[in-house]
């Protein structure tokens, strides 16, 4: 599951509509639709997103064959 979908999943369990986030993130026009259309979202991004969703977002990384997590 692509971060966008997630992102979408997000904004209907909280009552919000893509131009509602776009809007409380300061996005300009057709910004946000355009970055969650192709997926193509930054890590930066991500967490200005999950604080305006108030949500908290891990960008990690897990080793497959010892778990550690960075």
């Amino acid at each position: 599951m692509g971060m966008a979908l997630k992102i979408k999943i997000i904004l209907l369990e909280r009552g919000m509509t893509i131009k509602q986030l776009s809007e409380k993130l300061g996005y300009k026009g057709n910004n946000l639709y355009n970055k969650l259309d192709r997926d193509n979202l930054c890590e930066k991004e991500l967490r200005a997103i999950a604080n305006a969703l108030d949500c908290d977002y891990d960008g990690i990384f897990t080793f497959r064959d010892t778990g550690k997590q960075i």
